[in-house]
């Protein structure tokens, strides 16, 4: 079968798009371990502002049915735990959009996802032969596209027509979406900020260096 193409990404303007699949993308942020005042604010502040944005689409567009979260293989009471453990900023997201009667529906596998961090971690830890580098991003590439063509499909097969889901996922991810739903990026601007200051961060250690 031929891939789907990417689906249309969209800034969240939600005239004309009533109808038919959406998905709301929402970039997933995670706090930095030890970090200064001024991160915690543009972290806090970014999340403030994903409510904000996803609660006005729902107000053109409608409720939440579905939401999707990577690195959680299992749904339920179970997966709620995993989010809330993993992110607890994401979490109250997935909470409220719970209470309103959105379901949990889980888009990893758990041999794929845990073949891909194994990998990912390989690559981390800095290997010093470049024959073996190879061999072990090969293997990474591999995992990585057998793991985004599972999200795609989980999403495809479990959002049904007319309805919206939520995408909490990193960017950069790769995941190619089938090409009818409607995809609304959301990028709220503490997003920029907290960009600007990873880069900020990145330059000020190369120079140390």
């Amino acid at each position: 079968m031929p891939k789907k193409k990417l689906g249309k990404i969209e800034k969240p303007l939600a005239e004309g798009f009533k109808t038919g699949r959406k998905l709301y993308f929402i970039p997933l942020i995670y706090s930095v371990e030890g970090a200064e005042a001024d991160y915690l604010g543009k972290f806090n502040e970014y999340w403030n502002q994903v409510e904000n944005q996803v609660g006005n689409l729902e107000l053109k567009l409608g409720k939440v049915d579905k939401v999707y979260h990577e690195l959680i293989p299992v749904g339920g009471d179970d997966g709620v735990k995993a989010i809330k453990d993993l992110n607890s900023k994401s979490y109250q997201i997935v909470k409220n959009r719970l209470d309103k009667g959105a379901r949990l529906q889980p888009i990893e596998q758990s041999e794929l996802l845990t073949e891909f961090m194994d990998w990912s971690k390989c690559l981390v830890i800095g290997l010093q032969n470049q024959k073996v580098f190879t061999r072990v991003y090969e293997f990474y590439t591999e995992a990585n596209k057998k793991r985004n063509e599972h999200i795609a499909k989980q999403i495809d097969e479990t959002l049904s027509a007319n309805e919206t889901g939520v995408l909490f996922m990193r960017e950069g991810h790769q995941v190619q979406f089938p090409s009818d739903i409607q995809v609304f990026y959301i990028a709220p601007p503490a997003l920029d900020e907290i960009k600007r200051w990873f880069r900020d961060r990145e330059a000020k250690s190369q120079t140390v260096e």
